[in-house]
């Protein structure tokens, strides 16, 4: 099985999971082995799936504004956490390919491995409510064949984005593209580089 068709049955499982109850607070089950690419995966698709649904309950109009922005920082912190599950991921890359020896004229990639998997994580789900939206029967006919529209264009970028990442991961195994990662280094959730967080630091410190 490619690397792709891996990481689509391991994100549709966590999809179908997830809407078992579909529900924001519904405890992850991961069952696959700690530490493992599949259970990177599949948490990595859950943490994308519950965000998701946090996007669609944010856009109430008449959300309480406490709500809302106890749900703005949910969201924050599950940001960061996509961020370093995308890490991780890559991580697993670096150290499975780490006895390769790039050729000289090896090429850079704008982008590693895993954050193209992040793509393919996201296009999941969006395949997964379009399909949801293209045969919903309380709608009408237009919006089902809009919907279906939509669907086929997102089936098609499916096929081209894991051919795309199975074509990067055979380049870097064969020398062909040499991969580095660099840590995202996020600055709105650190307190000591986040110019609002850290005045609010020095202000409280005043008081004392």
């Amino acid at each position: 099985m490619r690397f792709t068709e891996k990481a689509w049955t391991i994100f549709n499982q966590a999809i179908t999971d997830y809407h078992v109850f579909d529900e924001v607070t519904t405890p992850i089950k991961n069952s696959y082995e700690n530490g493992s690419l599949e259970q990177l995966l599949y948490e990595k698709n859950w943490i994308d799936t519950v965000q998701w649904h946090l996007e669609d309950i944010i856009r109430d109009e008449n959300i309480e504004p406490t709500e809302a922005l106890k749900i703005k920082r949910t969201i924050d912190s599950s940001n960061q956490k996509r961020t370093d599950l995308v890490e991780f991921i890559d991580s697993y890359f670096l150290q499975k390919f780490k006895q390769v020896s790039p050729s000289e004229d090896a090429k850079i990639n704008t982008e590693t491995p895993a954050w193209a998997v992040d793509r393919l994580s996201i296009l999941a789900l969006k395949i997964y409510h379009m399909s949801d939206e293209a045969h919903r029967m309380s709608a009408t006919q237009e919006h089902r064949d809009k919907c279906t529209e939509k669907l086929n264009v997102l089936l098609q970028q499916k096929k081209d984005l894991s051919e795309a990442i199975n074509q990067l991961l055979a380049d870097i195994e064969n020398g062909k593209i040499r991969m580095k990662a660099y840590k995202q280094m996020k600055m709105y959730n650190d307190d000591s580089l986040n110019p609002i967080l850290y005045q609010k630091v020095r202000d409280d410190q005043k008081k004392f």
